[in-house]
């Protein structure tokens, strides 16, 4: 699941020559978008774990219908802040993103349940390393990654439709096909988003619009991360017997 909606096209503006003021604000820009994401995937983590380890709360929810709504809750969110998260203000901004973390980690409490707790921490440590080394190319490189995001989105596309196929269909092998796909979109994604960010910065730089593009950086990013954490943990994920 990925914030679709979020995603823009970079823009096509270029900054001139950056002094180091302006460097200086970009780097502040970025620190404060990884700022977010990690305490935004705390808080999931946090409440994922809390809610498993708690049977008066993980019983009502996945072992009734009520599973269904913890699944699906997250999606219906982010389609909500794809089309408001622009007209809030910063701090609502900020808010509804925390709020958007905790419920991400009410649907994601059920890892703890199916996966053993070293294989959970192997796939976290995995997608972290991968999505350090696509973030840090994408910030640095040179090269123009926006051509890569008609390929990106129609991929994004086709794995959420087979994501949603899996669940209901239960087919192993198709899951397994769909988790290698999602790796490798999530990990084009992570790069790709990381540059638009900065290019963002680039375009908005000194207008109140560069506070909230942190919080919506924050998301897509968190977004990139947790998809790459749940494929990897699907892929090579030890279950408990």
């Amino acid at each position: 699941m990925d914030s679709l909606f979020n995603r823009t096209m970079p823009s096509q503006r270029r900054a001139s020559p950056i002094d180091r003021g302006f460097d200086a604000g970009l780097r502040n820009h970025m620190i404060g978008i990884y700022r977010n994401m990690a305490l935004g995937l705390a808080l999931t983590g946090l409440v994922a774990f809390g809610v498993a380890s708690t049977p008066a709360l993980y019983e009502p929810i996945f072992g009734t219908p009520l599973k269904w709504v913890a699944i699906f809750a997250p999606l219906a969110f982010v389609l909500l802040l794809s089309f408001g998260l622009h007209q809030m203000s910063a701090a609502m901004a900020q808010t509804a993103y925390f709020v958007f973390a905790g419920v991400m980690g009410i649907s994601m409490a059920s890892i703890f349940l199916m996966f053993t707790g070293e294989s959970i921490a192997l796939a976290f440590f995995t997608a972290a390393a991968v999505f350090a080394a696509m973030s840090l190319w994408g910030y640095t490189t040179g090269a123009d990654l926006s051509r890569w995001a008609p390929i990106l989105m129609v991929g994004l596309l086709a794995v959420v439709a087979a994501s949603i196929v899996t669940l209901f269909l239960g087919s192993s092998t198709l899951q397994m096909l769909f988790s290698i796909a999602g790796i490798v979109v999530f990990t084009g994604l992570t790069a790709w988003d990381t540059q638009r960010l900065r290019n963002e910065y680039y375009a908005y730089a000194g207008q109140e619009e560069a506070g909230k593009l942190a919080i919506v950086g924050a998301l897509s990013l968190y977004l990139n991360l947790i998809n790459l954490f749940q494929l990897l943990l699907t892929f090579m994920g030890q279950r408990r017997g």
